[in-house]
């Protein structure tokens, strides 16, 4: 007989909020959540994400069309239409995947990234940052090139 391995609970409207000693650290926000046996979770509606400064001002955002929680491994993934955006330096990242691993605090892909920084573009292969997308490097930069008036991501 085949074991069944779809989900075992369904929420709707989730918010849930990660603090450290009693400081607001970031907030996963999703229309829909399935959980499953083994600890994974997957956001099939998309998914929002928010990290917060130590003086709790929100300092960037992630959104993906689709997520995942993957338990043993503490990691969430985005994909899709992954949009990050630090508020505080201005910088956006567009991307088709994206991990976050909360304990190292850092976010990184090995897909084709897009990153804006004031008037500049860059394209590249991989990209790995801290999880405020404050510092960031790209592994394999293709272009970039200055942005005309009214562009940008």
């Amino acid at each position: 007989m085949p074991v069944y391995d779809g989900p075992i609970n369904s929420a709707v409207n989730i918010h849930i909020l990660h603090s450290d000693s009693a400081v607001h650290r970031s907030e996963v926000t999703a229309a829909r959540q399935l959980d499953f046996a083994n600890g994974n979770m997957e956001f099939p509606e998309g998914i929002a994400i928010k990290i917060f400064t130590p003086e709790g001002l929100l300092e960037t955002t992630m959104t993906a069309d689709r997520g995942y929680f993957l338990r043993d491994q503490n990691l969430y993934r985005g994909e899709g239409n992954v949009q990050i955006h630090n508020l505080i330096k201005d910088q956006r990242l567009q991307t088709e995947e994206i991990f976050w691993n909360q304990a190292q605090k850092k976010i990184y892909t090995e897909k084709f990234v897009t990153i804006q920084e004031r008037q500049t573009i860059f394209n590249g292969t991989g990209m790995e940052a801290d999880d405020t997308f404050s510092n960031y490097q790209l592994k394999k930069v293709r272009d970039s090139r200055t942005l005309l008036p009214g562009e940008g991501l």
